[in-house]
Parts: C-alpha cells; sequence; structure tokens
C-alpha cells in the first residue's frame, strides 16, 4: 500500500518530465520521421537550452524572453548540422556527432559567462527566479509581489498543444509539403525541383530548436543547469517516438495525432519508469538497464505479431482537417 501511496504521489511529477521530453520528442521526431535523418546533435542542443534559459534567467531576464532565446540557440546547433550534411557532404549521423561534441565546450562556456569562470552546473538564483515550471508548482505573481501556485502539468498541457498546433499549421502549407516530400523521396523531390538541402537544413533547425526548448522547460522545472542534463536524450526521445508508435500508430493517422501519439510515448515511458522505480523498489543506479529494457521490449512486443517496427520511408504524414 505504501508503494502505491509513494507510485500516486510521484504521478504529477511524472506526467511533467513526460511532458518535457514529449516537446524534445517531437523534435526529434522531425529528423526521424520526416526526414528520415538520425541526428545526434540533441544531446548537446538539449543542454544547450537548458543553460542559456538558466542564464538569462539568472541575470533576470523575463522567463519567455530565456525560452524564446533557448529556442532561437537550439536552431543555430541544428544549422550548424545542417550545414555539415549538405554542405559538407558528412553523413548526417555523424555530422550530429561533431555537433555534440563541439557543444560540450559551447555550453561550458555559455554556463560560465556570468562569474567569468567555468562551472559544471548554474543555479537560478532565488532572487531571480520566475521560473515556467517549477518541480516545487511554485511561480511569481506578474506583479512580482505574491507567490502563486501553478500545476506544471497544466502549463505544460498547454505548450504541448501550441506547439503541435503550430507544427500541424507549418507542415501543412508549401514548404512544409516540400520538406515532407524530402523525406519520402528525396531524388524525387529533388526532380520536381524541390531545394532539398534547404528543407533538410529547416529541419534540423526547427527540430533542434524544439530539443533547446524542451531543455530550457527542464532546466526551469529542476531550477538548475547542469553540464551532463542532455546525456541520453537520444534514448528517451527514441523510446518515446517507438512507445508511441506502438501504442497508437493504428489509431492516430492524423499528423497532428501523430505529434501527440510522440508526447504520451514519453509519458508511458517515464510512468513505467516510475512504476519499476517505486512499485519494484529497483535502485536507480539501474535506471539506464531499464530505459534500453523497456525500449527492447517496445520493439520486440509488434515483431511477436509479424508486424514489426518499420521505418516506412514512403509514408508521407498527411495534415488532413
Amino acid at each position: 500500500m505504501e508503494r502505491l501511496m509513494n507510485f500516486g504521489s510521484a504521478l504529477p511529477g511524472v506526467l511533467s518530465l513526460g511532458l518535457i521530453w514529449g516537446v524534445m520528442a517531437i523534435g526529434l521526431y522531425i529528423t526521424y520521421k520526416i526526414l528520415e535523418l538520425s541526428d545526434l546533435t540533441v544531446d548537446g542542443s538539449f543542454c544547450t537550452g537548458g543553460a542559456v534559459c538558466i542564464v538569462m534567467m539568472a541575470m533576470g531576464q523575463p522567463t519567455w524572453l530565456a525560452m524564446v532565446c533557448a529556442f532561437l540557440a537550439g536552431m543555430l546547433t541544428g544549422a550548424v548540422t545542417g550545414f555539415l550534411h549538405t554542405t559538407c557532404k558528412i553523413p548526417a549521423i555523424l555530422a550530429g556527432i561533431l555537433t555534440q561534441l563541439g557543444l560540450w565546450t559551447i555550453n561550458m562556456i555559455i554556463m560560465g559567462i556570468e562569474k567569468g569562470e567555468l562551472i559544471s552546473t548554474l543555479t537560478i538564483p532565488a532572487r531571480n527566479s520566475k521560473p515556467l515550471v517549477s518541480a516545487l508548482f511554485l511561480s511569481t505573481a506578474l506583479d512580482g509581489t505574491k507567490p502563486i501556485y501553478l500545476y506544471p502539468p497544466i502549463v505544460l498541457v498547454v505548450i504541448t498543444a501550441c506547439i503541435i498546433g503550430i507544427l500541424y499549421w507549418f507542415f501543412g502549407t508549401e514548404r512544409g509539403a516540400s520538406i515532407r516530400a524530402t523525406g519520402a523521396n528525396e531524388h524525387m523531390a529533388r526532380a520536381q525541383g524541390i531545394n532539398t538541402n534547404a528543407n533538410k537544413m529547416i529541419g534540423l533547425m526547427l527540430a533542434n530548436g524544439l530539443v533547446a526548448l524542451s531543455g530550457s522547460l527542464f532546466a526551469q522545472y529542476n531550477g538548475n543547469s547542469e553540464i551532463n542534463m542532455g546525456r541520453g536524450a537520444i534514448v528517451i526521445g527514441l523510446a518515446a517516438i517507438i512507445i508511441g508508435d506502438v501504442l497508437f500508430g493504428k489509431l492516430f493517422k492524423n499528423f497532428a495525432l501523430k505529434l501527440l501519439a510522440v508526447s504520451l510515448g514519453a509519458i508511458v515511458y517515464y510512468l513505467v519508469i516510475q512504476a519499476v522505480l517505486t512499485l519494484l523498489q529497483v535502485d536507480s543506479q539501474y535506471l539506464k538497464l531499464m530505459s534500453a529494457a523497456i525500449v527492447a521490449i517496445f520493439l520486440t512486443v509488434p515483431n511477436l505479431g509479424g508486424h514489426g517496427f518499420k521505418k516506412h520511408k514512403k509514408e508521407v504524414p498527411v495534415c488532413s482537417k
């Protein structure tokens, strides 16, 4: 009974983390499923978003501005990967690794701007702490005088809905359709006069912008940015995509619902992790092993029915009404 109570009390936090990482997974969905690119930049751009957001908040800048700058910083990291891939002709997976490697130093420099020294963890000073989401469910009133309580899952649901709505609109435009065509059949798209390199660049920038935005939300939730906070992000993102596809793939055909499935996949992932940690009381040091096992299970289950998890290169997400 005590384990069930502990699991129930952890649900708001689990839902919040699932929604935060769901934003990152939606960004990864753009490169992995729409563009058919294996982008490993996310482990670095996630931390970049958190570092930029926390540094700006620590300097007293508004939270919304810090998040916008985090998104733009993430787009810049995606542009670097896109340049290496499209202009330097480096394979996408290697281009992402190179960018991720360089971001380690960049992120350390960003986090050391305020004090003039490199630090591995940067915490928001209490006097400037006005996070949009917080593990303490605490925010600050607009007049800055009295504290008010916000429920992070509600705020994050609104943010996720806005992101899905904007992406649904964007991928229904001519540019969005050309990006989807590039991922579905690059050679045919090029034959139709589509600039596939430009589309790859835009897709990578948009994807890593969302990853960095997720990093900014995660940093606000924790109240600090840490240099290793993005390590393993690619695994969580792929897990969310795979779980969402396995559980909701046959039900959700609309493009917006496919994005929703990715977010739900992240929530399910964290629910399973929390259940294992709380109900089975498995030591947290085995977390990485559990993550690998969960992904393996969700990959294996469809194979038992003879279907399997496949990347359909010719399937183009349809922005139907």
